[in-house]
């Protein structure tokens, strides 16, 4: 008993809040318009880049050449504006307020347990998501700032602007409000834009220069960036001539259904592993990809050590970023008679699911290991 608990405590020892990078950047020094780029990189690799975070942006900027002024990225204006979590969490709830959303603001309060679009230059103080508080997951912050600075304080210091899932997180918000005592309207981190990524990921990672973007001129809806100036970003029109950097996605989605062992079997033989699931940022790149399955779960690299009764990654590290859904993965598996392992929901919020391996799912596998 005393081995077990020893173990126990060196893998949560273990847990490791290094990110391992799930996308690869080129950059193409041939002179394309954006369509043209994008033509490129989805016949060479999986498409113009698309940008998670700061770590995405600094990883790209490294793969420019020196002395480069102008480069494309995968960044399109569609004209259709859409509501998105700051967190890139999809959009399944939504509580507005009477007569909201009333006009063309574009960031969103709570007022009362209900949301109001407001603009996004007013100062208002905020609510940020962190993974550092155990007891709520919430900070709030008794500053005021645009919601963009909102944004980029709660992505600098914790994880970033609360997302409300559903309408039992929301009423947990609203307890978060009056227990600490807080008034007046805070920022949350739901935004409207209409921006899309070429490979049509969820991602609401912005870093546009001061004053951009402007739409100068009425036809600027592709985005260059600027590497000389922290590769911030400006609006362009598409048949601008620049060079360009595409990415390759290290996680693929094969839809064949198998068990789980013959997809762990599949992946080690064509590409990596089956995928394991370290952090949020993986999670949202996952929720990217099974958007396409054709099943309802997707097996992911996760599985029961049924003699400890405790889950782990194939890449051997325990679970330390949690996204069960309720009743699974946190209570004692009766692994007796069927071995469990974890998959994904392809709709919904995306939860993990704990089930039989003998269930034939589409999976998805990590490549491109070095």
């Amino acid at each position: 008993m005393e081995q077990t608990l020893y173990f126990i405590l060196l893998l949560i020892a273990l847990c490791s809040v290094s990110e391992c990078v799930q996308r690869q950047y080129h950059f193409i020094n041939v002179m394309k318009n954006w369509t043209e780029a994008q033509r490129y990189c989805r016949e060479n690799y999986t498409d113009l880049a698309t940008v998670d975070n700061m770590n995405d942006m600094n990883e790209l900027k490294k793969s420019v050449k020196d002395g480069v002024q102008y480069v494309w990225i995968g960044l399109q204006r569609t004209g259709v504006d859409k509501w998105q979590w700051s967190s890139g969490d999809p959009v399944l709830y939504l509580n507005w307020g009477s007569g909201q959303p009333d006009g063309g603001d574009e960031c969103v309060m709570m007022r009362n347990g209900q949301w109001h679009d407001g603009s996004c230059s007013n100062s208002r103080t905020f609510i940020c998501s962190s993974s550092n508080n155990m007891n709520t997951g919430l900070v709030f912050v008794h500053q005021m700032k645009n919601w963009r600075d909102a944004q980029s304080y709660c992505r600098q210091n914790h994880t970033d602007l609360v997302s409300v899932r559903n309408q039992n997180e929301n009423q947990q918000l609203q307890k978060f409000i009056n227990d600490s005592l807080i008034s007046g309207d805070v920022w949350i981190g739901l935004f409207r834009d209409s921006w899309q990524w070429s490979d049509q990921s969820n991602s609401s990672f912005r870093y546009w220069m001061s004053g951009e973007p402007n739409n100068a001129g009425g036809n600027q809806i592709c985005v260059e960036i600027y590497p000389n100036a922290q590769g911030q970003w400006n609006d362009i029109p598409c048949s601008e001539q620049h060079p360009f950097v595409c990415h390759e996605d290290k996680l693929i989605l094969i839809k064949e259904n198998l068990t789980w062992p013959e997809a762990l079997r599949y992946c080690r033989q064509n590409h990596v592993d089956l995928v394991s699931v370290h952090s949020e940022e993986i999670q949202r790149r996952v929720m990217n990809v099974v958007k396409q399955a054709s099943t309802e779960l997707v097996w992911l690299g996760l599985h029961n050590y049924c003699s400890m009764n405790m889950w782990l990654w194939l890449s051997g590290e325990i679970v330390c970023y949690q996204n069960w859904a309720p009743g699974n993965g946190t209570t004692p598996e009766d692994c007796r008679l069927e071995k469990r392992k974890g998959a994904v929901q392809s709709g919904g919020d995306q939860r993990w699911i704990s089930l039989p391996e003998t269930h034939k799912l589409n999976f998805i596998c990590s490549r491109n290991d070095e």
